[in-house]
């Protein structure tokens, strides 16, 4: 059977690895960088509660004050810095690994990602994405307002791997951005619904043609989709 589509295109966070686990290297980054430069301890105990609460955004604010340090800008640029720079402690997970081996002989591989460049580059560099994929296309990289649902990513996959809309697929996670852009342009869908994925309890919406809890069943599930 001749494999139907000509790209597979793979988000990051939450789709080939949890993103809760590079929010725990990098609350552990900050934490280093705050004992050295300032002489604080604790913060990764702290800021973890705090995300495991639902807190997001005010985190290192919330901690600072938590541990008695009061928080300004510089100070929390400088965590934030560390927190996007710092080299990630990250894995692929074993089942996307395999998706990726097997699809990889039979089309092209791609990522579209979101967020920070820093981050979303050392993300893809620790997970070894390129032993798999091209192009990876950090949307940040654009500049504001090209991030999802924006297709400018996709357009980008389009372009320089020449193969057309009908022939594309995105796997991501998160249905409030991830797959209207793609779907404007007439590609499939495939949402990745994992346990401990930060968005794991939003409904699929109409725009998620299949849905699966890890991507064991991708490669086969695309077979069907086609």
């Amino acid at each position: 059977m001749t494999f139907g589509f000509g790209c597979v295109v793979f988000d990051i966070d939450d789709t080939v690895y949890l993103e809760r686990d590079y929010v725990a290297s990098g609350f552990a980054a900050v934490d280093a960088w705050l004992r050295q430069e300032c002489g604080v301890a604790g913060f990764r105990d702290v800021a973890t509660a705090e995300f495991e609460r639902g807190v997001r955004r005010v985190i290192f604010d919330r901690a600072l004050a938590t541990l008695g340090v009061e928080a300004n800008a510089a100070l929390i640029e400088a965590m934030v810095r560390a927190y996007r720079e710092h080299v990630p402690q990250i894995t692929l997970l074993s089942d996307a690994r395999g998706a990726l081996d097997v699809l990889a002989g039979r089309c092209r591989l791609a990522v579209v990602s979101d967020g920070p460049v820093a981050s979303q580059h050392g993300k893809a560099f620790a997970l070894g994405l390129s032993t798999w994929c091209s192009p990876i296309v950090l949307t940040g990289s654009f500049g504001a307002g090209y991030d999802k649902p924006h297709p400018r990513g996709f357009e980008v996959v389009e372009d320089e791997t020449g193969v057309r809309a009908e022939r594309c697929v995105y796997v991501a996670d998160n249905p409030a951005k991830d797959f209207e852009g793609p779907k404007s342009l007439g590609w499939r869908t495939v949402r990745v619904r994992r346990d401990g994925g930060l968005h794991a309890s939003l409904p699929s919406g109409p725009d998620v043609d299949l849905e699966f809890p890890d991507l064991l069943a991708l490669p086969a599930g695309l077979e069907n989709l086609t």
